[in-house]
This record gives structure tokens, sequence and C-alpha cells, in this order.
């Protein structure tokens, strides 16, 4: 059973489109029986011809083909895609948390590249990136038009290169360009800290092949230095998902031995899974329980977790599990809502199919698809409050989304869209407002540290703990 939970699974992070918890099922795609629709492959050989006759410039057979395929699969949902080579080998990369480029997550949104989350001690986050921002230029390249795989393309390159990106930003109404030098980032997905004298600060950017292990390591660090820990405060705020096994190897570290993690379901057999808190559904590349070392401690400290609208996929997977459970409390803002599974099914040597299979469900039986999930307590991230978030685009915003199978989406949809019309026009009637000081000023506003001093959440986290009196977000929609 091993093979099938050991994963190449894409890693949302670098300049790679969407938010992902990916595991690969099997080593090559399944062979069907499916009968193919002759009308319709007769209509694709007669337009293949007509533009190879027609086009006003010769196109090589391949490129053509390779378009046609990767249109088709991109039409299913936000989060499937045909990988090339050149993809598929960035994929790889990423997974084992290391590649060359600006330090971005990203996706589209109306014919923009939309910057889903600068990645920590990047070029990108060192030059003010921003979630949320929307990326008009690439040098002197307009982005409408240009497909998502052009775009990572351009903005891929050799570490020490320049690249100005145009930017939008919708708070601030105003575009403006930024220079930033491409670099090798590695992803430390890992980062700890004690805050209060005796609280554990854990957090997770990203869900990667060595997520586990490294966990399970600085766990035993922390246990061994401050004894009498009083809490532990896991952090997935802006944390885009990664391998699934990953997540449920971050679920086991606080809950019982085979206690349930996630369960998916899909079309295919192997998509419907059962993943437990149990060795052989979380180890990767190590032998033996990677987390064989985490002191008994974790499993029962009170805990809080730390979730945003840019916690995605695998970090929704934990968020939730620890929530049925009861093991955690839910802290900060309602999640993105991707409630899919991913699975990479290699094509060839050096190309391959990722492709939805199956959607996730929480211990008990949670669909978060499109809502995600909602924290038990609403808070902030700035103590003056989040009037912008709900400009924010989360997976139910999508046209292409799949659907939630257990409950009706379009009152949420129809709040969200009045609620973002009056935030636009109170934005715009704002900034009209704004004297030459202060617009020099949003200019040189620093999005918050997460885990720095003026981190709001992560304050009333701490206060939470420690019995005293949280301020609570007053928004209708968190």
């Amino acid at each position: 059973m091993r093979h099938l939970f050991k994963s190449l699974a894409l890693v949302s992070v670098g300049l790679i489109a969407g938010v992902a918890a990916t595991i690969q099922f099997s080593a090559t795609a399944q062979q069907g029986t499916t009968t193919l629709p002759l009308d319709e492959l007769r209509t694709l050989s007669n337009v293949f011809s007509q533009i190879k006759r027609e086009y006003v410039e010769p196109i090589e057979d391949k490129q053509l083909l390779t378009d046609a395929v990767k249109g088709m699969v991109s039409s299913l949902d936000p989060h499937s895609s045909y990988l090339d080579k050149k993809d598929f080998s960035e994929m790889q990369e990423q997974t084992a948390g290391k590649f060359a480029g600006l330090g971005i997550e990203i996706t589209s949104e109306d014919g923009l590249v939309k910057v889903l989350n600068p990645i920590e001690d990047s070029p990108a986050a060192r030059a003010g990136l921003q979630a949320g921002d929307l990326i008009t230029r690439l040098d002197d390249k307009p982005v409408r038009g240009m497909s998502l795989d052009k775009a990572v393309r351009t903005m891929r390159g050799k570490p020490g290169t320049k690249i100005t990106l145009t930017i939008f930003r919708k708070s601030e109404e105003r575009s403006f360009p930024v220079t930033i030098t491409r670099a090798e980032i590695k992803v430390q997905s890992i980062k700890t800290k004690i805050v209060d004298q005796d609280i554990a600060w854990v957090r997770i950017t990203s869900f990667q092949e060595r997520t586990v292990p490294d966990l399970a390591k600085k766990l035993s660090e922390i246990a061994e230095k401050n004894p009498n820990l009083k809490g532990v405060i896991l952090d997935l705020r802006n944390n885009g998902g990664g391998l699934l096994q990953g997540a449920v190897g971050v679920a086991a570290a606080f809950l019982p031995a085979n206690s349930v993690i996630v369960s998916t379901k899909g079309q295919a057999p192997d998509s419907t899974q059962i993943f437990n808190a149990t060795p052989s559904m979380y180890r990767l590349s190590e032998a033996g329980d990677p987390l064989a070392s985490v002191p008994p401690l974790f499993k029962k400290v009170p805990m809080v977790v730390l979730v945003n609208a840019f916690s995605a996929s695998a970090s929704e997977i934990v968020a939730g599990a620890l929530q049925d459970y009861k093991r955690a409390t839910i802290i900060g803002k309602t999640t993105f809502g991707k409630g899919s599974v991913q699975t990479v099914r290699p094509l060839s040597n050096d190309s391959a199919l990722k492709i939805t299979t199956a959607y996730y469900y929480t211990p008990k039986g949670r669909s978060i698809q499109a809502f995600g999930i909602k924290p038990d307590i609403a808070v902030d991230q700035n103590k003056e409050g989040d009037p912008d978030d709900v400009l924010i685009t989360r997976e139910i915003d999508s046209e292409k989304h799949l659907r939630n199978k257990q409950s009706s989406e379009e009152k949420l949809i129809l709040d969200r869209q009045k609620r973002r019309i009056e935030e636009l026009q109170r934005i715009e009637e704002k900034n009209a407002n704004k004297t030459p000081e202060e617009r020099e000023k949003d200019k040189s506003k620093k999005p918050v540290e997460l885990g720095g001093p003026d981190d709001f959440m992560l304050q009333q986290a701490v206060a939470f703990i420690d019995g005293k009196e949280v301020q609570r977000s007053a928004s209708k929609l968190e």
C-alpha cells in the first residue's frame, strides 16, 4: 500500500498557479475503456487542419496539440493542469522546497496574475509584495491575454537577474512598478519561537516532503528547553497548502494515534481513502515513524490554530481535523475554501497530469469546499479592523470552482458580491479624499510581519491561552 501514498506532488509555492493538497496514487495514468466521441474528435481534427493551413503564421504540431491539451485540462477547475517537461521539473523542485524565482504563490484573476502569498524571506516579500496584489505587466509586456504558464516562465530566470512587475493594489486603488532580483528560493516550512515566556509559536509556511520530520525535531527541542510549556500556537496563516501527507502528519502530531484526519471521495476507486494518524499515512522518504520523537505533552497542551483567508487546502485539512476533535481553538478569519485533492499522474518520463480527483472531508464528514473553515473565534489581523478583507478572492469567487455538494452557495455568493461592491465604493471615496501626505503614507505602509511584535492576531491567541479577554472581529464576514 505504501506506493499509494508516496508523492511527487505539487506544493503551491513559487511561481506555480493555485493552492493544493496533492497526492499521487499510482505511477501511471489508469487506462480506461471510455468510448471516444467521434464527432467531436472530427471537429478537433478539422480545427487542427484549418489552423495548419490558414493561420497567419506557421505553428508546430507539438505546440498546437500541447496547448489543446492544456486548454482541455485547465477548463475543468482552477486546480487541474497539464504539466509539460518544464512544469513537471519545477513541480518536483518545489516539492523539495528549493527552486529559483521570485518567491510568490500566484493564481489568475480577471485575466491578470494575482499574488496569493509572497513567501517569507523571499525577494518578493522583501520588495513589499502583498497577498491580493494584481500583476498587470511583466517588464514591458502586458499580462492580460498572457497564459498563466507563460507568465510563470517570464517571471522565472537565473538568480541575480531582474524583472520589473507593475502592481495594482486594490486596497489603495493605485498601480506602481516593483523591480525584483530573482534568487534561489529555499523554503523553510517550519519556524518556531517562544512567546509570552512559555507559549510555543509554531509557524508552517507550506507542507513539503520535510515538513513532518522537521516539525518533530522542532517540537522536541521546544519541550526540552521549556518543560513547563503552557500552550502552543500553530500558525497556518498564508499557508497555501502542499502535500496531503504533510497535513496528515502535522495533525497527527497533536492528536491520538489512529485518529481519522481526513477522508477523500471521488469517481475513481483509488480516490476514496481514509487517512489516519498512523506512520504509513504520513511518512514519505523516512523509515519508521517521523513523529516518534514528539513528546506526549503536545497531545494535551492547550492549543490555538491561527488561520486567515490565505490558509488553503492542506492547511484547512489540519485546521478542520483539530477543530472537529476540539483539540484546538481556531482563531482568525474564514479560510480559503479549497476542499479538493489533486493527483499527479505521470504521463511520460517528463510530463504529467495534475487532475482534481476527489473532495476531501473533515473527520466529522464536513466538506469545506467553497465555504472554508470558520474560526471558533473571529479575530482581525489589525487592531483597527480589516475592512479590506471582503476584497480578498477566495475559492468561492472563482467562476470555475467545484460546487459544494453538501450546502447551497448562492446566499454566500450574493452576500460577498454585495459587500465587495460596497467596499470598492467606500475605498474609492476614501482615496478620492486623501491628502498627498496620506497617499505617501499608504505607499510606505508595510503588511504585518507574522510572528512580529505588531502581530495583533498572534497577540489575541496568546491572550486566549493566558485566559484573558480576546478582541473579537466586528466584521459580518470573517
